[in-house]
């Protein structure tokens, strides 16, 4: 199916991969990148847009609303193969199942979105992480292996776009595996087990990165960590700084030697105690910046200079209260924009309750405020 995109591509004289360098480098650049993190599943069935033009997913919805493009390549760099998800019992209003991590899961039956409630792990004991590593994270299994051919014919060196490659999760995922509480335990009860699983993940990225680093031309790097909630990190703040950055700082150096400076990681929550650490291992943006349950885009940037960039940020509470507040929200961050290091976007997933003739008004403000005439495109990334 061919998508027709609704609005026109915001002007600009800079390709999207220049623009996208430029402005994430403090370097001027002609008008602001142009993204969204996308939407929940519910919007897909009860926005009328969506509904009436058939766009199913996040990725018809970055072109039918016409965004700069941007891409990200990765490999097999957790568990596989996955535990075949089962349904174990039903209720009229639930679903308990086995997930893909192995996780017993009760999920809502009509399927809308929200955190499951995950009941028991497949790996509590050291002996069950033994057991699961040896059959499902092989380092040598032949599906971790990269087709480089295919991916360079893909993405070739004169592409108009920036491109970015995946530097996994080194204890995100984990958390996933473990379930918050199950990880709260072991991180106490059995830390030489959680220890290993991080280095677990850190040798299958390097592994990974390995086959094609110095192959493509890449943008920057992206990772997951959703290891923050509103009080701060899930771990203690010791156990990131012992067992988690050493290994981010690995992959960092990898990242670096291959000319590769601008990595992010995608952590909801107030990521601000261990953001010192993020940065001494070389993760230097944060994406897609919960605002509630940390601060205002502008503070830490404020605090950090320009050693820190931040993709996001843009308070979905406020979208969802209509257009005065989402301008009076957008007008706190116009000085950021023209500053470089911040792309402004949804700061998660945009939720359903936003209405469409909002989240419309919301695109035009965006374009009427970080559009930028290509007339007066060399003052951006110039302020301090």
């Amino acid at each position: 199916m061919t998508m027709t995109p609704c609005r026109r591509k915001w002007k600009g004289t800079m390709t999207d991969r220049e623009r996208f360098n430029r402005q994430m480098h403090y370097q001027p650049f002609d008008r602001c990148f142009n993204m969204e993190f996308g939407y929940w599943r519910e919007n897909f069935k009860t926005w009328s847009i969506f509904v009436e033009n058939g766009v199913t997913d996040n990725r018809e919805a970055d072109i039918f609303f016409n965004f700069d493009r941007i891409e990200g390549v990765g490999g097999r760099v957790w568990m596989h193969p996955a535990f075949e998800e089962t349904v174990v019992e039903e209720t009229e209003t639930t679903k308990r199942l086995i997930n893909a991590d192995g996780l017993l899961a009760e999920i809502p039956r009509d399927g809308h979105d929200t955190i499951p409630h995950y009941i028991k792990s497949a790996v509590t004991t050291p002996d069950d992480w033994k057991r699961v590593k040896e059959e499902r994270f092989r380092r040598d299994d032949p599906a971790r292996k990269v087709d480089v051919d295919a991916l360079k014919r893909r993405h070739p060196p004169n592409r108009d776009y920036p491109l970015g490659v995946n530097a996994g999760s080194m204890i995100g995922k984990v958390r996933d595996m473990l379930t918050f509480e199950g990880l709260a335990y072991a991180c106490f009860d059995y830390p030489d087990m959680v220890e290993d699983m991080v280095e677990t993940c850190c040798v299958l990225v390097e592994d990974f990165l390995e086959q094609v680093l110095g192959h493509l031309e890449f943008d920057y790097a992206s990772g997951w960590e959703d290891i923050c909630f509103k009080s701060g990190p899930i771990v203690t703040v010791d156990f990131f700084r012992d067992v988690v950055a050493p290994r981010y700082k690995r992959i960092g150096d990898r990242l670096h030697a291959a000319g590769i400076d601008l990595w992010y990681i995608d952590c909801d929550g107030d990521v601000r105690p261990v953001l010192p650490y993020f940065l001494e291992s070389g993760v230097n943006c944060l994406f897609p910046y919960e605002v509630n349950s940390c601060a205002h885009p502008g503070e830490l940037l404020g605090e950090y200079g320009r050693e820190l960039r931040i993709m996001g940020g843009v308070d979905k509470i406020q979208l969802g209260k209509g257009p005065e507040a989402t301008r009076a929200y957008l007008e706190t961050l116009v000085p950021l924009v023209e500053r470089g290091g911040y792309i402004p976007f949804c700061d998660h997933r945009c939720p359903p309750n936003v209405k469409v003739e909002d989240y419309l008004y919301y695109l035009d403000l965006k374009e009427e405020m970080f559009g930028i005439p290509v007339g007066v495109q060399p003052t951006l990334g110039e302020t301090t």
